[in-house]
């Protein structure tokens, strides 16, 4: 069960530095151009609105693989999804993006402990 909790606490702490991090450095400078696609209202808000989505489904999935009597082909599935992002994260970014090793060690601790 540890290696359930340190997977949760590695999808929770990615989703925090995403969500953070990423409106710091990424979202909000790009909020700021008015260019191209940026230009377009609707276009900035569904980036923004994509954005913080994608952190509020990593806490969800950091919640599934503890919460009771979750399904182990789920927790499996989570797991799977979280390492094959965390290493093609690494191989296309040539390991520059900060988030690989996170990613890739909660879908691993994920599939440790589902038993796989």
């Amino acid at each position: 069960m540890i290696w359930l909790w340190l997977s949760a606490a590695c999808m929770a702490a990615t989703a925090l530095v995403h969500g953070y991090l990423g409106e710091r450095r990424l979202v909000g400078p790009l909020m700021m151009l008015d260019q191209g696609i940026m230009g377009v209202d609707l276009a900035r808000r569904v980036f923004r609105l994509a954005w913080h989505a994608l952190s509020l489904l990593m806490l969800v999935s950091a919640v599934s693989v503890v919460w009771p009597d979750t399904p182990r082909a789920l927790i499996m599935l989570i797991g799977a999804a979280w390492l094959t992002t965390g290493l093609f994260d690494a191989a296309y970014t040539r390991g520059r993006h900060i988030g690989w090793p996170i990613l890739t060690a909660a879908g691993a601790f994920a599939l440790i402990g589902a038993g796989a």
